[in-house]
């Protein structure tokens, strides 16, 4: 699988994702006829440049100043008379489809009344339509992308003075990892962040697949601190991607297993009343290794009035000596109660749904004639909660967009 990362540590806007492209090897003709043939008085400039040090490409795009405002349908039918092939049209009209439902967000407006600003001017149209001509010839099957780097301070927006990130990139960029920054300039642009969101399916910090051509691409500004260019990494998943999309795909077709729908468990209990919280705890752990299906306490009163706790594990008749065995050394306890039970449960099969931040397992479950549910792993939402820095919900929730998707 071919894959391409973003790595925008020094933000991203649109003429730096057309520079990047470029450079990493995007034959230029294509691009400049598909601009073209928009019928825009726009010119196009192509040009090698050194950004902190490093070479990189840069693309300039002239167009004379406009006074008017563009809405949605103006710049789909710009789109439309181009000779692009539908692959470009279609994401073009997605990027341009993000910006406004961004702006409409942002002003509690309705998209159709999205008037676009500087985004709809001449040289932006060239640098998404050109984006998306690049994007497609790049001829990859998945985008990824490293955190993003907004920049700080205050910029001039029509409204007045915004803090940095401006109001449509911040709605652009909700549920995208960012990077820490110290420069006090705006370093992602509304164009940048829509196309980025429009194409990358998962974050993570470095590439997970074996580099093959890097581009990069120069944005205007020039740092003193760190070189002004966005780079993107071309090359081949990993054997260990390409392994957990195998096992993804097997584990999608396996067939259930019918005989699971009714099986014998036992529940063990006992009651603690001189039990320290910390063994209590510990116990779940050695319960849980020595393969307890669930445990679990409630608070009880014991007799004399003492306030205990419950203790209870289901546990399968395999393991039964072993969780008895951990019950006696680790709270001392002088009994466990053992209950053997009829469980009916649904239909079961472990799945693995593909993130924006990469593959998370789950089980799905059902009963015949009705639809699977899907349910997260627990211990695959918390790493990439705590990895990208974003709420455990919202991991949970982009799994279960995934799977229904």
């Amino acid at each position: 699988m071919r894959v391409a990362h973003f790595d925008p540590f020094s933000g991203i806007s649109g003429d730096m994702t057309l520079g990047a492209l470029l450079d990493a090897g995007v034959p230029a003709e294509p691009v400049i006829e598909g601009i073209a043939s928009l019928g825009l008085p726009i010119q196009i400039k192509v040009e090698k440049v050194r950004k902190g040090g490093f070479a990189a490409t840069y693309v300039k795009i002239e167009a004379p100043h406009e006074h008017k405002h563009r809405h949605l349908h103006h710049i789909e039918a710009i789109i439309a008379q181009g000779k692009l092939s539908d692959r470009q049209r279609d994401l073009a009209n997605r990027i341009f489809r993000r910006l406004g439902e961004a702006e409409a967000a942002a002003h509690g407006i309705e998209l159709k009344k999205v008037h676009f600003h500087e985004v709809g001017a001449l040289d932006s149209i060239a640098d998404i339509v050109g984006s998306a001509i690049a994007l497609d010839l790049l001829g990859v099957d998945k985008f990824t992308s490293g955190p993003v780097a907004i920049g700080g301070g205050m910029i001039q927006c029509e409204h007045g003075m915004m803090p940095v990130p401006a109001p449509a990139t911040a709605v652009l960029l909700k549920g995208v990892p960012l990077r820490p920054c110290s420069i006090q300039t705006e370093l992602t642009t509304p164009t940048g962040a829509a196309i980025l969101t429009s194409v990358v399916t998962e974050y993570s910090d470095q590439p997970t697949f074996l580099i093959e051509t890097i581009g990069q691409g120069a944005g205007t500004k020039d740092f003193p601190e760190q070189p002004n260019v966005l780079r993107i990494f071309l090359g081949q998943a990993s054997q260990e991607r390409q392994r957990l999309e195998d096992e993804r795909q097997r584990l999608q077709d396996a067939p259930p297993r019918p005989d699971l729908a009714h099986d014998t468990i036992y529940l063990l209990e006992t009651n603690l009343d001189d039990v320290p919280g910390e063994v209590v705890g510990y116990c779940f752990e050695r319960l849980f290794a020595a393969g307890a299906l669930d445990v679990y306490t409630m608070p009880i009163t014991m007799k004399k009035n003492r306030p205990g706790i419950l203790l209870s594990a289901l546990v399968d008749e395999t393991n039964l000596e072993a969780i008895e065995d951990v019950l006696f050394l680790e709270t001392g306890t002088l009994g466990v109660r053992r209950v053997r039970m009829e469980r009916a449960k649904l239909h079961r099969k472990p799945a693995v749904v593909e993130t924006q931040w990469g593959p998370i397992r789950g089980k799905l479950a059902w009963r015949e004639g009705q639809t699977p549910r899907f349910s997260p792993e627990y211990d695959d939402c918390a790493r990439v909660a705590r990895d990208q820095r974003v709420s455990l919900q919202d991991v949970y929730n982009h799994a279960l967009t995934a799977y229904r998707g």
